[in-house]
């Protein structure tokens, strides 16, 4: 069986991390017997310098094609000049309206390890394990009217809408209320109902679909966005499946990103179309880009990701997964996850030492 995957590494760390990841891939495909077709492409601040736009023709008629696209970090202060039109992450946003990209899942799962690592008290982070579901082309990011303008005593207007319609609720719902299932039953539907009438439509039409559709085994319950944000902090470990707007699931899924002990942990899906693609959720890190400092674990979990959701291949995904924690229990750590005495490594050493549990897990 064979898989064709589009890689796009896209700026600062991105080539780095992903690097890493896809030979944990190929890893995973030769000893699970799967293959996988590689293409890759430019995209975000590397496409801008190679062709004057962050997503060409080209690469997006690739990721189409594709069964499933792996995208790096895009941007960086290098092209925070340019008009919003042109720069790198309007990449980011046109590939997941393209290719239907809908639903962003986002877990955040606390590997036993580096309960230390968190900014947080180990006994507050301990055993979390929950899910962000975070609807991703629509909201705030895409409604119109958008922009800045002009008024005629000169000076300037900025608007940006917050829109949803009916169809955008149910379906990020049904992957929600789905999500729970598998695992523990509960979903949080977080809004701002108490003063913007969008997100009581929402609230209302989330609440239809768990009691009209069959979903009333699932347990929801509704939160304002800005007690879900105090309620991570105070108590991650009631969250289960938290599913929310845009740019809400923006802002909640990188605080809970914290409780991992860094956001270089944090893995993400995005699917809803015929292709999935498949992100860490950290950005570009140019400060530290081709200094062998990178975190490559949320790439290596991005992997795994894709491997569930897009090929199939739960034992693979299981296997990479279960790797990578036993890689931390045995005290290694890139930078931004030392705690103590722990044994600092770099980017690469991490992917090697990954590779090297997952063969180890195989000839047990």
């Amino acid at each position: 069986m064979s898989h064709k995957v589009t890689v796009l590494p896209g700026d600062g760390i991105g080539p780095e991390v992903v690097a890493e990841a896809m030979a944990v891939l190929r890893q995973a495909g030769d000893i699970f017997g799967f293959a996988v077709d590689v293409e890759e492409g430019l995209v975000g601040g590397a496409s801008i310098d190679a062709h004057g736009k962050p997503l060409t023709d080209e690469v997006l008629a690739m990721a189409k094609s594709s069964d499933a696209v792996v995208l790096g970090a895009m941007g960086g202060p290098k092209w925070d000049g340019l008009d919003y039109s042109i720069r790198p992450e309007r990449a980011l946003l046109a590939l997941r309206q393209e290719l239907g990209l809908f639903a962003n899942l986002r877990p955040v799962k606390l590997f036993a390890p580096l309960a230390r690592a968190s900014t947080l008290k180990p006994e507050v982070v301990e055993g979390t394990d929950l899910v962000v579901v975070r609807e991703l082309t629509g909201g705030i990011y895409f409604g119109q009217p958008k922009g800045v303008t002009t008024e005629a005593d000169g000076s300037e207007r900025g608007v940006n809408t917050l829109v949803y319609t009916t169809p955008e609720i149910e379906r990020i719902a049904r992957v929600a209320f789905d999500a729970a299932r598998r695992r523990r039953g509960r979903v949080t539907s977080v809004d701002k109902a108490n003063v913007l009438e969008s997100t009581e439509l929402w609230r209302k039409v989330v609440t239809r679909v768990r009691d009209e559709e069959g979903y009333g085994d699932v347990e929801l319950e509704h939160v304002l966005v800005d007690n879900c944000a105090m309620q991570l902090i105070r108590d991650p470990r009631q969250f289960d499946v938290i599913v929310t707007t845009n740019m809400f699931g923006d802002i909640l899924s990188d605080e809970a990103a914290m409780l991992t002990g860094s956001i270089g942990m944090l893995p993400s899906a995005s699917l809803g179309g015929k292709v999935g693609m498949y992100e860490p959720v950290h950005g570009s890190a140019p400060d530290i880009a081709g200094q062998d400092k990178a975190n490559p674990l949320a790439t290596i979990l991005t992997v795994a990701l894709m491997l569930r959701h897009s090929f199939d291949q739960g034992a693979a995904a299981d296997c990479i997964e279960q790797a990578v924690e036993r890689v931390l229990e045995t005290g290694c750590r890139t930078l931004d996850i030392a705690e103590g005495e722990a044994a600092v490594v770099g980017c690469k050493e991490m992917g090697e030492r990954v590779r090297q549990e997952v063969t180890a897990s195989q000839a047990a």
